[in-house]
């Protein structure tokens, strides 16, 4: 089978990702945070506007199990693991490896919730 990957091509930097690894991305600024899977940080030097054009146009249909939330996150729908609406949580986890906790506004929460809910992803 072959694994789909994404690049990110910045001028200095090359990078390139299997998508089914990357469990969400995190702006801060005009820098966007990748994480992975095994817990790897990579830092693009693009705002996170140009990563959802990103993967947008170099994945199609597959871009939809990527979720914008808030200013601050895309996540891989696929990780979702918990949402805690009273505690403002987003719990990303592959049940096995890793948990990343996210802040997250209760109104996205429950936009997300829904959205899990409805596609049953």
């Amino acid at each position: 089978m072959i694994q789909k990957r994404i690049y990110f091509n910045s001028r200095d930097r090359l990078v390139r990702l299997n998508i089914q690894k990357i469990v969400y991305f995190e702006s801060d600024g005009n820098y966007t945070y990748i994480i992975t899977a095994n817990k790897q940080k990579v830092c693009l030097s693009i705002n996170l506007a140009h990563t959802e054009d990103a993967l947008a146009s170099q994945l199609g249909e597959n871009a939809k199990r990527y979720m914008r939330i808030g200013k601050r996150y895309i996540v891989n729908m696929n990780y979702i693991y918990q949402i805690d609406i009273q505690k403002q949580l987003l719990m990303l986890s592959d049940c096995e490896n890793f948990l990343f906790q996210m802040p997250v506004s209760k109104e996205a929460l429950k936009k997300v919730k829904e959205l899990v809910i409805r596609t049953k992803i």
